[in-house]
């Protein structure tokens, strides 16, 4: 009798275990000597991609998205940063038309131990201009927002905004607004968060699958209103 092969599309604890003891030797020749812990991290966590890539190909156009471009390099970018630790204490990708740099409202997953693990998607960092598209459009049509944010499947799943607010009334809005707290939102950002025991499971990937399918509806409402909404032509 042969034992069946433990899925490629799950993590293992070793792979935690490696980010444990990152975070406790975060420096070139630790790393260096632990490569190949690394190298079995990063195999495991390119099958969970895989996987989910396949499983959101259902309801997202990803036919085009390579594995290796939705995952994020651990090492960071420490030009400018007051912190020198070369690497990263998470891994983390991001799913969208072509990967990470899709330049539009993707899904973006961080493994970090510690329960700290998580699936979120949004509005982050918006520019300018697609900032005052969103302080409009809650301006003029809540509703379409309103019902996919406030919606008891979306609540349950993602019951976390995060992201920045602000402390006074945006320019050309009222205080007694009636929507005044999503108005002062400067990101609506919501995330789910999951154990180590919930990254351990085999079914993860399975579990990413359907939580990127319940903010679906909020990603494609801004990539709409951000991207693809036509500019109606101006009538003199």
């Amino acid at each position: 009798m042969t034992t069946k092969p433990a899925s490629k599309a799950a993590l293992t604890a070793s792979t935690l275990d490696f980010l444990r003891d990152l975070v406790e030797n975060n420096h070139r020749e630790w790393f260096q000597a632990n490569r190949n812990r690394y190298d079995a991290a990063k195999t495991e966590l390119c099958g969970v991609v895989e996987r989910v890539l396949v499983g959101m190909s259902e309801f997202e156009p990803l036919a085009k998205t390579a594995v290796k471009d939705c995952i994020f390099r651990i090492n960071r970018d420490i030009r400018f940063s007051k912190d020198k630790a070369p690497y990263k204490s998470n891994l983390a990708f991001a799913i969208g038309p072509g990967g990470r740099h899709s330049g539009r409202i993707d899904y973006y997953v961080q493994i970090q131990p510690g329960n700290q693990s998580f699936l979120g998607a949004g509005m982050w960092q918006p520019t300018p201009t697609n900032l005052a598209k969103f302080r409009q459009e809650v301006d003029y049509n809540v509703d379409e927002l309103k019902e996919i944010i406030e919606a008891d499947e979306f609540k349950a799943y993602f019951p976390e905004a995060s992201g920045e607010v602000m402390k006074t009334s945006p320019k050309g809005y009222s205080a007694d607004h009636p929507e005044i707290e999503l108005l002062r939102r400067k990101e609506l950002f919501f995330i789910h968060r999951y154990s180590d025991k919930d990254v351990l499971k085999p079914n993860f990937a399975d579990e990413l699958i359907r939580g990127c399918r319940i903010i679906k509806p909020y990603c494609d409402f801004l990539n709409y209103l951000f991207f693809d909404e036509k500019e109606e032509p101006v009538t003199l």
